[in-house]
């Protein structure tokens, strides 16, 4: 059993005074039986957070800043899968004074059929560039283009509630994205769907992200092994940095999935746990290997939230 955690910890000075009154005794009992093995050490500012970097190992994916080819892994089942793929996340755009940023929050009340409306309308503005669009979920969309092999690009969990001037491709192939960008502002302002949600008080899907980018190699096999079970629930309070609410998502965590990994553990079962960070992913399993002792002392004699912090 694997467990992997994302936003375990954020760089931000209300995380860390949250963390301060966090109860996580079943994280701390794993922390001291279980060895810490060699570290993934990232950057804040890189496009492949430390939990994707994580599961893509986890699943055999290449890993690669900005190419892990998450879509066109989903895109395997499609015809011509082949070649290279993109996620089209439609997506909603503040737009301030000074920046422009990407809301944070999920769409709300944004249905497939609503979803599949705007592609219909986006789709022929994307073919023009050689870019076939198509459905896969209200909240991402497939796109296959020989673009897309070597356009590094920012997940969506960098971008969330930042300036996403900071984290748009700039390479030589970026200037397509940057016209669709704003041919698809165009369209999208006076849509009837926008001018419907406008009127119920909905945020106007006035934007898209593109993500999830690159190929599969040739040869491409996934893992056959178990694939980490993903805890999604400090995901939203950490990137609306509503700090309570992570905290309490975390002490639910602790008391709910550690204490099952602790239990198989408990059992004699082989288990592994994953922290990530903003920065760095350091995982934990229960083998103590003579070069890894020392490690195993230092992270088993710190408290959890020393730890977490370290990410």
């Amino acid at each position: 059993m694997h467990l992997l955690i994302p936003f375990a910890h954020c760089s931000s000075e209300g995380c860390a005074a949250a963390l301060k009154a966090v109860q996580l005794p079943q994280l701390q009992k794993l922390l001291s039986r279980l060895v810490a093995l060699p570290p993934d050490q990232g950057d804040p500012l890189s496009l492949s957070p430390p939990h994707e970097r994580a599961l893509a190992r986890a699943l055999g994916l290449p890993v690669r800043d900005g190419l892990i080819p998450w879509a066109a892994r989903v895109a395997r089942q499609m015809p011509a899968a082949s070649g290279a793929w993109a996620f089209i996340t439609p997506c909603h755009w503040e737009v301030g004074s000074k920046h422009v940023a990407m809301s944070s929050l999920a769409l709300p009340d944004f249905s497939a059929q609503d979803s599949q409306t705007l592609l219909a309308a986006m789709q022929a503005y994307f073919a023009e560039d050689g870019i076939a669009l198509h459905y896969f979920e209200p909240t991402r969309w497939l796109a296959h283009s020989e673009l897309f092999g070597t356009l590094a690009t920012a997940s969506p969990d960098r971008v969330a509630g930042r300036h996403v001037a900071n984290w748009l491709p700039a390479d030589r192939n970026a200037a397509t994205l940057r016209r669709l960008h704003s041919e698809m502002q165009m369209l999208l302002y006076n849509h009837p769907l926008n001018e419907d949600r406008s009127a119920r008080g909905l945020p106007p899907v006035n934007s898209f992200w593109l993500s999830g980018t690159g190929a599969l190699p040739p040869d491409f096999a996934e893992n056959t092994e178990p694939a980490p079970q993903l805890v999604t629930s400090l995901r939203e309070a950490a990137l609306q940095e509503d700090w309570p609410a992570w905290a309490k998502a975390w002490e639910v965590v602790d008391s709910t999935q550690c204490a099952r990994l602790l239990g198989v553990l408990d059992q004699g079962g082989s288990v592994r746990l994953t922290l990530c960070g903003e920065r760095h992913a350091q995982t934990f399993g229960p083998t103590r290997p003579a070069a890894l002792k020392r490690l195993t002392s230092i992270f088993g004699s710190r408290p959890a939230s020393r730890v977490l912090e370290q990410l």
